[in-house]
């Protein structure tokens, strides 16, 4: 069952580190590899091919460290659930970037201090095995983030602490050192409240599962071609990511034990989003400059210029932006632009005007 003396040591030391939540989860493969072999086979990870890569470890967290015992999980919370901040009279049209995003880049963040803890146990437990995993390992780590007790699932998904909310980026230490399990959290955080599935934008969510290939957060940071039209409107000012099914949820609106949850102060936000025009302006360069420290760099260049013309052409059907038209009406025949913008800005205009010039 693993020493609890240790075990207290060690959540004491994640709590030291500045992570919100802590919790051991007992090492096993997933209750949910039917499901999980059905939305893969469904297609529903879209271009997501690495989701259906390394499947086996996938399953079966032992796969990835032989003679692992116990799974460290930690949390780091990264927004309050305050307002969005008003945009300023005359500001010119922006897209929105999801909160997560705002500010340094979370892989980073949690991985470093994992990798500190991770050095530390070794020295003290000689012989013992302890790996580091942020998001990009072949983790399924919500369901082993609720074995642990750091929170329950709901229905977009995504890891709910009760009274809190979902506002969690998570991490783990695989380790051959046994420790002592925390009390599971329970299972259903939802009732019968359908909230998130109801506001999606998109109809991408069904209860305890999301189609990928209709999520704005997919379509804008992991979908690499054409976004086909019929979503072009419903994506609204988002330029990467979204945030509607957390912003809906009851269990992130503001409550006496959430105002107190800490908020790591690396994922203060360094902007809320971003000028379309100096969007549609970038080059390589200006991307990177853009996106240093930031968890955006996983979207390349065209995928933003795609995105922000995408947007652009949801505020030009509210109102008229004289420079922000031209600019997109140069792009859609500028042959020397990238393949995937220059598509998007023809499709946008296509879909405002009937026509297009070079089309």
């Amino acid at each position: 069952m693993g020493d609890s003396h240790t075990t207290r040591s060690v959540l004491q030391r994640c709590h030291d580190l500045g992570f919100a939540l802590a919790g051991v989860a007992p090492v096993r493969a997933t209750r949910y590899e039917r499901e999980l072999r059905d939305w893969l086979a469904a297609g529903s990870h879209g271009e997501m091919q690495y989701l259906a890569e390394h499947l086996r470890e996938r399953l079966d967290p032992r796969r990835i460290v032989p003679g692992a015992r116990s799974i460290l999980c930690v949390a780091d919370r990264y927004h309050d659930g305050g307002p969005e901040p008003e945009q300023s009279p005359g500001q010119r049209p922006r897209g929105r970037v999801a909160r997560y995003a705002r500010g340094d880049d979370y892989h980073q963040v949690i991985k470093k201090r994992l990798h500190r803890l991770a050095d530390e146990l070794a020295g003290e437990f000689p012989g013992e095995i302890f790996r580091a995993c942020v998001d990009t390992a072949p983790v399924l780590e919500r369901e082993v983030a609720q074995r642990a007790g750091l929170g329950a699932v709901g229905k977009h998904t995504l890891l709910i602490e009760p009274g809190v909310g979902s506002w969690l980026l998570l991490g783990e230490l695989i380790t051959t050192l046994e420790l002592a399990p925390s009390e599971p959290s329970g299972e259903d955080p939802c009732g019968s409240c359908t909230r998130c599935i109801d506001a999606c934008p998109t109809g991408a969510i069904a209860p305890w599962t999301v189609d990928a290939t209709r999520c704005i957060s997919y379509l804008t940071i992991e979908h690499r071609s054409v976004i086909a039209p019929d979503f072009h409107e419903a994506i609204g000012d988002w330029i990467f990511g979204c945030d509607v099914c957390q912003d809906v949820c009851p269990h992130n609106q503001p409550t006496e034990r959430a105002a107190g949850a800490p908020v790591h102060p690396a994922y203060a936000p360094r902007r809320e989003g971003f000028d379309l025009l100096e969007v549609l302006g970038w080059d390589e360069q200006g991307r990177r400059d853009a996106f240093v420290r930031s968890a955006m760099k996983r979207a390349k260049l065209a995928m933003m210029k795609r995105n922000a013309i995408i947007v652009a052409g949801n505020v030009l059907a509210g109102r008229d932006e004289p420079a922000l038209r031209q600019r997109i009406e140069a792009i859609a025949v500028d042959a020397d632009e990238d393949e995937l913008v220059r598509r998007t800005a023809q499709s946008v205009l296509k879909n405002s005007s009937g026509t297009v010039d070079g089309a």
